[in-house]
């Protein structure tokens, strides 16, 4: 390698499906890894605009895609070292999806965990779309040749159906993918308002960009250690659903302190809430600050948006000439 030359950083890709303004599970559970990553892999992050249309739609998309990018943009995730793009605005994607489904058995699909359950329980997911979904985040990462994919845990048997989607193209027409691996993300689990995953559909999340007000007012109103009943009953962190979030936003004196006055009754519910309500806060602060300027600018994350899938659709193109070529269709 020439002096002057610098190894390309391994590419990472990840994509959201557009849900709106994200909350602080979405922050704590996918952004932070993102704003990791950026430091030191080409991130290619993605809306996925098209696998939401795999399920009902309450309305259009399109403020949802742009709630969304705002609120990544917020967080700090930076489109001068990051490719942000909208999944939709690649026809690639779509066609690359065609041309790995002619070698995909559909045994493959019909057994990937959660389709018969899903579709067994929700007659709107009973569509070739729902079906096809695990081949096409497949596309999404091989188009643009993504060598390491965020995942958890329970995420890893979709990316292993990736790897034998690659492995069986190659196979059959010669290599054009590498086969991504896996990086293992520690992803938060951030309980909601109610103790139970936090979700918007559950009505139970803190809003990223929330006001202070609001976040003090949902906050005050958690259910705490259900045998805390009067404020002279000593309380236990380990039963009370406010204090996974002490886990996550708190510092460990602030707990250390809090815990103590809590199982000796030493401080009520609503002193043991105040740290978090302001450590959140604190938090939201310049989220805020800088949603606010992007909000009033919306042609500024158009534009971020254009840029990304510029560059996105240049790398895309590249493999899909590969794959045509691949498969005898460069005519």
């Amino acid at each position: 390698m020439d002096a002057q030359e610098v190894a390309p950083l391994p590419r990472v890709i990840s994509g959201m499906r557009p849900t709106g303004a994200l909350h602080i599970g979405h922050y704590h559970g996918a952004l932070v890894n993102w704003l990791r990553l950026q430091d030191t892999h080409d991130c290619f992050f993605f809306v996925a605009d098209l696998h939401a249309l795999t399920t009902p739609q309450a309305g259009p998309l399109e403020p949802h895609v742009y709630d969304m990018v705002v609120d990544w943009l917020a967080a700090g995730v930076d489109p001068e070292r990051t490719t942000l793009f909208i999944q939709s605005r690649l026809p690639e994607h779509a066609e690359a999806f065609t041309l790995l489904a002619m070698d995909t058995p559909l045994a493959w699909l019909e057994r990937v965990p959660g389709w018969r359950e899903r579709a067994a329980d929700d007659a709107g997911a009973r569509n070739y779309g729902f079906l096809g979904y695990p081949l096409l985040q497949a596309a999404d990462i091989l188009i643009h040749k993504g060598g390491l994919v965020p995942v958890g845990e329970d995420q890893q048997a979709h990316l292993e159906f990736t790897r034998e989607v690659a492995r069986r193209f190659n196979h059959r027409h010669g290599r054009v993918f590498p086969e991504p691996q896996a990086l293992l993300s520690q992803a938060a689990r951030v309980p909601g308002l109610d103790g139970a995953k936090m979700s918007k559909s559950l009505g139970n999340a803190i809003g990223m960009r929330e006001t202070p007000e609001r976040t003090a007012e949902l906050v005050r109103a958690m259910p705490t250690d259900p045998q805390r009943v009067r404020r002279t009953d000593a309380g236990d962190p380990a039963r009370c659903p406010v204090w996974p979030l002490h886990e996550i936003h708190t510092d460990a004196a602030t707990r250390e302190a809090l815990a103590a006055g809590c199982r000796t009754a030493g401080i009520g519910c609503l002193d043991c809430k105040q740290p978090l309500i302001e450590a959140i806060q604190r938090l939201q602060a310049p989220w805020r600050e800088r949603g606010a300027e992007l909000a009033a600018d919306p042609k500024k994350v158009h534009w971020i948006l254009e840029l990304g899938v510029e560059r996105a659709r240049a790398v895309a193109r590249k493999t899909l000439k590969e794959m045509r070529a691949a498969m005898g269709l460069s005519y």
